[in-house]
């Protein structure tokens, strides 16, 4: 497994590599590697011959008062992950490769960052799309792998990459949880144990919306009492809502297809999960 630090020879790998007809994955993530990212890995490793992860905080995507300084970054660890998977190369640039002096463009988001997401954390969405749109300029490949747990996300970069006409394949990758149902997150190690009982009251309000539209209901505020109602446990609801699954605007009822999504905060970490209908 190759590691690459400076953006020239990152890119001249890949340039090499597609110049021999090999077909590159990308695995963008920010480090603190579980099985949702390693899954991710093993996804573009049995779609494109090669697979590059890159790891990288990145800052612009952070607010003041968010858990930039203490993100966790167990590097050497994360490195081992991949190298277990079959990573091909991985890309690991400081804050000064990324944002060198003088730094001033940024990728204005889509209108659907502006929902959810973009009301709780207004800034958050510029800094992933500046940040990915420059992944995908030092990393030229033919498909990019995002989990659907983020799942404004990727619909932002979604609707980025077509709008911007970025030739790289977007592929969703499913939700990976552990065995009681909690959404894998490199967050997750902020919780303590009586935290961690009450995280499961997100994936909880998920299944129990989702048997509601197996028998029958539609209605979207009636399902958005079900979940607030099981989220009562938690120190704050930012959202917890049935959204268009495209748009991520409001539905009243499920006459299409809709996505059920919610971010809450369990002591002081923020939580998000999700589930289509």
């Amino acid at each position: 497994m190759k590691t690459f630090s400076e953006i020239a020879a990152m890119r001249a790998w890949c340039r090499d590599q597609q110049s021999r007809a090999q077909t590159i994955g990308i695995v963008p993530t920010m480090g603190a590697l579980h099985e949702g990212h390693l899954s991710l890995v093993r996804r573009a490793k049995s779609q494109c011959d090669l697979c590059v992860a890159t790891i990288f905080v990145n800052p612009t995507q952070f607010a003041e008062g968010e858990d930039l300084s203490r993100y966790p970054r167990p590097l050497e660890q994360d490195l081992e992950l991949l190298r277990e998977e079959g990573a091909d190369a991985v890309f690991l640039p400081t804050d000064a490769v990324m944002y060198p002096d003088g730094f001033g463009t940024y990728v204005n988001p889509p209108p659907v960052s502006l929902p959810l997401e973009g009301q709780s954390r207004p800034e958050h969405f510029r800094g992933v799309t500046t940040v990915v749109m420059k992944l995908f300029q030092i990393i030229p490949a033919n498909a990019a792998f995002f989990g659907q747990k983020d799942f404004q996300q990727l619909r932002v970069i979604e609707h980025m990459v077509r709008d911007l006409n970025v030739p790289v394949e977007i592929v969703p990758c499913e939700i990976v949880r552990e065995k009681d149902g909690l959404a894998m997150s490199s967050r997750n190690r902020y919780l303590s144990e009586s935290e961690r009982v009450t995280a499961l009251s997100l994936s909880r309000a998920l299944v129990k919306a989702a048997e509601l539209v197996q028998g029958g209901e539609d209605r979207a505020d009636e399902l958005e009492r079900t979940m607030y109602a099981e989220l009562s446990a938690c120190d704050k609801v930012d959202y917890a809502v049935v959204v268009d699954a495209n748009s991520l605007q409001p539905v009243r009822r499920l006459d299409q297809s809709s996505v059920a999504l919610i971010a809450a905060r369990v002591g002081n970490t923020r939580l998000i999960d999700n589930r289509i209908l």
